[in-house]
């Protein structure tokens, strides 16, 4: 199982990281030494999954490596949101890479710090590489590829909200099917974005055999601190993969980002799970299935899915491919269900 010891329910509350517990118990953001490595005044809109995971991810990060990290960024919402120029929201060492090549950038960073250690003139430093599902699965892919195949000692975190959400929502290949987008629109015989396209990257990964791949959302943040202090626990190259809920690309409504990142998990839309070296080590099990279409009807990118005449087979061919992912990964919790 992963990490996840602390019911909420026990303690009487439910606030970030949960002050009432042990300290030994409370998260990274309950403790007073957290480093607020994304800082307030980004521009982030209402209810942004990204900005809450990046933020969780990074000071987990910053904590495991006391204090010593350097963070390379994919262009994005990321990146624009959080440095405005000539303004930023960063309190680390942070890099602005291009679209693609943020893999590449932090691989560069991560040897030169090898180099100066040799040498005496640098302490353990890490790096973080970080980007969203078009600079990871889209334009970056070949050099993430490389990252991965040599085994690059750099953790890269995808944060995945299903879309190019800041140039005005045009699909990517982490858009799920039959989602609209801008440039998948909700007409023809099949409308939305087409079954069969994309990738899974997180598979990928895995078949890359590196020592450590893990997917994560924002509804169990207890469980994403877990996985990148275990990340970052590790050399070589590693692999995190976070669904972050975008209000705006979604079309949903900005307090239910994190009852969406919930359902993906509790539908089995997204598998939450952790792999070492191509095996699937762990997975967050499923408390409480929940049919696919209590999660779809919350997204105006599926409103078509349910107008005047449903198109249940399509329904179907989602919660078909939502059952495979709980079959393939056995992520449904049998006592619990």
């Amino acid at each position: 199982m992963s990490f996840q010891p602390v019911h909420f329910y026990q303690t009487g509350t439910f606030t970030v990281g949960n002050r009432l517990l042990a300290p030994e118990e409370r998260s990274v953001q309950a403790n007073i030494q957290r480093t607020n490595s994304l800082n307030s005044g980004h521009r982030a809109c209402q209810g942004c999954g990204e900005a809450l995971g990046a933020r969780y991810a990074i000071d987990a990060a910053m904590n495991a490596a006391r204090g010593r990290l350097i963070a390379a960024n994919a262009t994005g919402c990321l990146e624009v949101f959080s440095t405005p120029y000539p303004e930023t929201s960063w309190q680390i060492p942070w890099i602005h890479s291009l679209f693609g090549n943020t893999a590449a950038v932090a691989t560069g960073i991560a040897a030169a710090i090898k180099v100066k250690r040799h040498k005496g003139e640098m302490g353990d430093v890490r790096v973080v590489a970080q980007g969203g599902d078009g600079g990871t699965t889209d334009i970056g892919f070949g050099c993430l590829s490389g990252m991965f195949e040599r085994n690059d000692d750099v953790l890269y975190i995808c944060y995945d909200n299903g879309g190019y959400m800041n140039t005005g929502v045009q699909r990517s290949s982490a858009t799920p099917p039959a989602a609209r987008t801008a440039t998948t629109m909700p007409v023809g015989p099949e409308p939305g974005n087409a079954f069969g396209q994309g990738k899974f990257v997180p598979a990928i990964a895995m078949a890359h055999e590196i020592p450590y791949v893990a997917t994560a959302t924002v509804a169990d943040l207890r469980d994403l601190e877990y996985k990148v202090t275990k990340a970052m626990g590790i050399r070589g190259a590693r692999y995190i993969h976070i669904l972050v809920p975008c209000p705006l690309g979604w079309g949903a409504a900005s307090e239910n980002t994190i009852l969406l990142a919930r359902l993906a998990k509790e539908t089995g839309i997204f598998p939450v799970f952790e792999a070492e070296h191509g095996e699937v080590s762990s997975v967050l099990k499923i408390r409480r299935k929940q049919p696919v279409e209590e999660y779809l009807r919350l997204q105006k990118r599926y409103a078509h899915l349910f107008g005047k005449k449903p198109a249940v087979a399509t329904i179907a061919r989602l919660q078909a491919a939502a059952d495979k992912n709980i079959r393939k990964y056995g992520l449904l919790d049998q006592e619990a269900n």
